[in-house]
């Protein structure tokens, strides 16, 4: 039997082309947007309601991550339940479960904002979060649009009867 020829161009390929597709260049926002997110907060004091904002970033940052290279390398049959053809099920999912809770953060990122709006006065001389707290709700706001950017294209692909998540 004649050796065969390594599979790296078809890798290299598939690699490729999913990072050039929608999902592809979804996933990497929401990694950018989900890592600025949760820096911003971790970087400054925080307390009470923002570790749920926290949580949720961290949280969807990493399963986003899983996702990201599972599918990158097209891993995803050593899923157990969730991979193969109820991959691209498990990517909706996850989507709808990620901008569901990235609307709660924004709730909490927004009342964080605005109650701490007393210190943007010019003369005002102590420390305040005000900025950070605008800063973290523009990224979970951002997190939040691609996840549902992701919800769209993902329930698009199903409702099609396509099984691939690209």
């Amino acid at each position: 039997m004649p050796p065969q020829p390594p599979p790296q161009p078809q890798v290299k390929q598939n690699i490729l082309r999913f990072l050039r597709s929608f999902l592809g260049i979804t996933r990497i926002l929401q990694l950018v947007f989900g890592t600025g997110l949760w820096v911003t907060i971790a970087a400054n004091k925080y307390e009470g309601s923002i570790h749920f904002v926290l949580f949720v970033a961290v949280l969807f940052w990493l399963l986003t991550l899983a996702l990201f290279f599972l599918t990158l390398l097209n891993k995803q049959d050593l899923v157990p339940l969730l991979g193969g053809e109820h991959w691209l099920c498990a990517n909706l999912t996850h989507d709808v479960a990620a901008a569901a809770l990235y609307l709660a953060a924004i709730g909490v990122m927004i009342d964080k904002t605005k109650s701490n709006s007393y210190c943007i006065v010019h003369h005002y001389k102590h420390f305040c979060l005000y900025k950070v707290y605008l800063t973290a709700s523009v990224f979970a706001c951002l997190c939040c649009l691609t996840y549902l950017l992701a919800v769209v294209y993902g329930a698009r692909r199903r409702h099609r009867g396509e099984k691939s998540v690209f």
